[in-house]
């Protein structure tokens, strides 16, 4: 009988896993609600330090908006080698802090370069914990939820998002149409209200820095120390005894067969390369699937539809309800359909929307339609690629280095992201939206060549199971 089979009838049986281990879940994917929130919060505060600061050059413009992303990749690098020498909780407790140290220097920054170190800090929070949540998630969880467990984390980031915009929206004051630079310094907007939108984070940073504190550390790098008492104690409390038993028993032989104890050395293994190569691609797809073209010209879609919505309304309502629905479906399907059809459906879905979308703006076709297709593509890439690809990233790595392996994965995750967001105004100036619609869709369809050739199914398999395929 497999492993996972055996796990499955113990005491969380049932496969719904124990309430102990769920609210563990939870607090580390705290760092996803944080994530988000911390990603999106910028948007609605910029009118408002801008003015306060006299930023209206468009190069500080966009230095002030994207400077966060050095501190994601510099956190996303160092993550890994901070979870693996001082423990995946450890190092949650220093992201939980980092949050909420650069929420509070950006909401009192009495200059623009203090503004931006505060939002530097920020980034390297948001780095770590888009590398930490996922894998200390991956690391408790029963092989027969595990999927269900980490889109938690995507849930919580959704949620996050849509949180920043609810708090941008309820702290900012309206401001009369053709408002002048002036008039929105000395206005509450201009000279308080930005401050407390992000100063708004504490919160949950607090609650997550006390969550962090009682959570038990990750039971795979207490193994990878030598620790197998307490590794088998803390899984004793997810699942109980007898499951801990068999666990400890699958993890030894998992380390007794490592061809390597040393992070470097495993990564530099055939298996790990193999693995790494195919998380690379699947992170870098996750970014340059198309949908933040999607998200630059959902504002525009959706005016051309007939709806006179602010930006902030329509990424509460639409985007961010939209968002939710779609990923409770990833938390319901992923553990029953599987990371590869999800990840199918991901590619081959956006592909034939932005096929659509591209000969739409090629036709110059306004209204409903451009409408239905953006919420479609929205939800398609909420409930696969998004979510899907923190589950795959944080469980196909040999436990010895899964946080190094991360950590380079979500580094070219950021950079891709960077990339994209430098690259994107030039393509669509220089081929247009339709052609630029096109490419993307071309992207999608190459992911789904490599995705069906290259991943395999990780479903219902411990991470000791899933190392041992490599080697197959």
């Amino acid at each position: 009988m497999p492993t996972a089979q055996i796990i499955a009838d113990d005491s969380i049986g049932s496969g719904g896993g124990s309430a102990f281990l769920w609210f563990v879940a939870g607090v580390s994917a705290l760092g996803g609600l944080l994530f988000g929130y911390d990603w999106v919060v910028i948007g609605g505060a910029k009118p408002f330090y801008e003015a306060y600061f006299g930023v209206v050059e468009p190069q500080l413009q966009a230095w002030a908006m994207s400077c966060a992303l050095v501190g994601c990749l510099i956190g996303a690098v160092g993550s890994g080698a901070l979870s693996e020498a001082l423990g995946r909780r450890r190092a949650l407790l220093v992201a939980a802090l980092l949050f909420a140290v650069s929420a509070i220097g950006t909401g009192r920054a009495m200059s623009f370069d203090g503004f931006v170190a505060w939002r530097v800090i920020g980034g390297l929070a948001i780095g770590m914990a888009s590398v930490l949540s996922p894998v200390y998630i991956a690391e408790i969880a029963p092989a027969e939820i595990r999927g269900k467990l980490v889109c938690l984390n995507e849930l919580t980031i959704v949620l996050g998002i849509v949180g920043a915009q609810t708090v941008n929206w309820l702290i900012a004051e309206p401001i009369a149409a053709g408002a002048t630079i002036d008039a929105i310094r000395v206005s509450w907007n201009g000279h308080t209200a930005w401050r407390h939108m992000f100063e708004a984070a504490v919160v949950p940073a607090i609650l997550f820095f006390l969550g962090a504190l009682v959570i038990p550390e990750s039971p795979r790098w207490l193994a990878g120390k030598g620790r197998w008492a307490d590794a088998e104690a803390v899984l004793a409390r997810f699942g109980g005894s007898a499951r801990a038993k068999i666990v400890v028993e699958e993890m030894r032989a998992g380390f007794a067969a490592a061809p390597s104890r040393d992070v470097w050395g495993t990564i530099r293994q055939p298996r790990t390369r193999r693995a790494l190569a195919i998380g690379i691609t699947l992170a870098v797809l996750q970014q340059w699937c198309g949908i933040n073209v999607i998200f630059n010209y959902a504002q525009e879609v959706f005016t051309a539809a007939g709806y006179a919505l602010s930006a902030i309304l329509f990424n509460i309502v639409v985007t961010g309800v939209v968002m939710c629905i779609f990923t409770f479906v990833a938390i319901g399907t992923v553990d029953r359909w599987g990371r590869r059809p999800l990840m199918l459906i991901g590619c081959a879905g956006l592909a034939m929307i932005y096929l659509v979308l591209g000969a739409l703006y090629f036709g110059h076709f306004q209204g409903w339609p451009l409408l239905l297709l953006v919420v479609a593509a929205i939800g398609v890439y909420a409930m696969t690629l998004a979510p899907i690809t923190w589950v795959i990233l944080s469980e196909i790595f040999p436990n010895e280095a899964r946080g190094a392996s991360v950590a380079i994965c979500t580094t070219a995750l950021w950079a891709a992201c960077f990339i994209l967001t430098y690259t994107f105004p030039l393509l669509n100036a220089s081929v247009g939206t339709a052609v630029t619609f096109w490419i993307y869709a071309g992207i999608c369809a190459g992911g789904f060549v490599f995705v069906l050739r290259n991943l395999p199914e990780t479903k219902g398999q411990s991470l000791e199971e899933i190392e041992q395929g490599w080697d197959r």
